[in-house]
């Protein structure tokens, strides 16, 4: 066990890893953050702050060299530098599990093969590739960049050959992958935590609402069944032992084809649907990801309300400072806000939890404060 006292490095400097910071001071932990922008939300908030880019190897060493452990609060870390900081010392989540998560083709691939429930999908690497895929899926279908695209980029609609030839060309001819448009019932999120001895601690089932391929809400619990609630939470604790996975997993479902449930995608690292679990559970998500690091026993993932969370964009500062009085005289919201300098369309500057006495009333109120700062319904 790595116990208080000792240094913890994470990678990247955005806002997972500045809730982390928080969490980790808490707990009576150091924080060193290797982030090339020296005024990165995680950076500002941590003991020390290592200004440099993720693949500078003198850098990678100095992190190295004075934690502990290294975690990380995204996915796309280069892969030589998770497998330098494995040489050097204790590194999670598992570098193969992030370079599984940090390519779209081969999550999918992974998943079909361990025999997990997906859309339809085919790898895209040429315009003749892009044509045939779109033949056999047919009908409706989305194109994604294998790497990079998330909240929304890097991801076109397409109905045909011709189009899914447009858009990969649009994309660049980078790698892709095409799949399968499912008619959506519900979107779905699990997040768990997994310790190296295997055992498992898993929060309560999201139900999402996305926007413009953004995150807007989460409230929990979801309004689905005991049954189908316990299987999104076992598809999900599976998932995450066909990795090996230690540390804090998101796992994003579909339930789409009359209640079948369909994995869309697994993220390396906290994720943006559990934030609720900050205000909502007797142990968030940070704290988690804090003691599967450093090989503590994993917190009550309990429920202590019905909760809804709404994200806040930087759109909501399009005609200055929102009304952030008018928000907080809102029974039962609490404020979280990532200290980002510059708000920007789709830029993810905070967001708001409400507790109530149920989901309904919960999302209802929240929806009540976020169209107080300004927000459209």
């Amino acid at each position: 066990m790595i116990l208080p006292g000792a240094t913890l490095g994470m990678l990247g400097g955005g806002q997972l890893g500045r809730m982390f910071a928080f969490r980790s001071h808490e707990m009576g932990y150091r924080v060193v953050v290797l982030e090339p922008d020296p005024h990165s939300p995680a950076g500002a908030v941590a003991d020390e702050h290592i200004v440099a880019r993720y693949d500078d190897e003198a850098a990678l060493r100095e992190l190295a060299s004075k934690s502990a452990v290294v975690t990380t609060e995204f996915e796309n870390v280069p892969a030589p530098a998770l497998a330098l900081l494995e040489t050097l010392t204790r590194v999670t989540p598992p570098p193969s599990a992030v370079a599984v998560a940090q390519d779209r083709i081969a999550e999918k691939t992974h998943l079909q093969n361990a025999g997990f429930p997906t859309a339809d999908f085919a790898a895209v690497g040429s315009s003749s590739e892009a044509a045939s895929a779109a033949r056999r899926l047919g009908g409706r279908c989305i194109l994604k960049t294998a790497r990079l695209g998330y909240d929304g980029k890097g991801q076109a609609p397409v109905s045909n050959a011709d189009e899914a030839v447009q858009a990969y060309a649009a994309m660049g001819g980078v790698p892709c992958i095409l799949e399968e448009m499912l008619t959506l019932e519900r979107e779905l999120s699990v997040v768990l935590a997994r310790g190296a001895d295997g055992n498992m601690a898993v929060f309560p089932v999201g139900e999402n609402v996305h926007r413009g391929g953004i995150l807007h809400s989460t409230v929990v619990p979801a309004a689905i069944n005991e049954e189908l609630s316990a299987d999104a939470q076992g598809l999900a604790e599976r998932v995450a032992d066909s990795l090996a996975y230690v540390g804090v997993l998101g796992v994003e479902l579909f339930v789409a084809n009359k209640g079948q449930l369909y994995v869309n995608e697994i993220a390396p690292r906290p994720h943006n649907s559990g934030h609720y679990t900050i205000d909502a559970c007797a142990t968030d998500q940070f704290e988690q990801q804090v003691r599967a690091a450093c090989g503590l026993p994993l917190g009550d993932t309990r429920l202590v309300s019905p909760v809804a969370m709404i994200n806040l964009l930087g759109d909501l500062w399009a005609e200055g400072e929102p009304a952030w009085g008018k928000a907080l005289a809102e029974p039962g919201l609490r404020l979280h806000l990532y200290g980002k300098a510059e708000p920007r369309p789709g830029r993810k500057m905070g967001h708001l939890t409400v507790l109530a006495a149920s989901p309904g009333e919960a999302l209802q109120r929240a929806e009540r404060a976020y169209a107080a700062l300004g927000g459209r319904q």
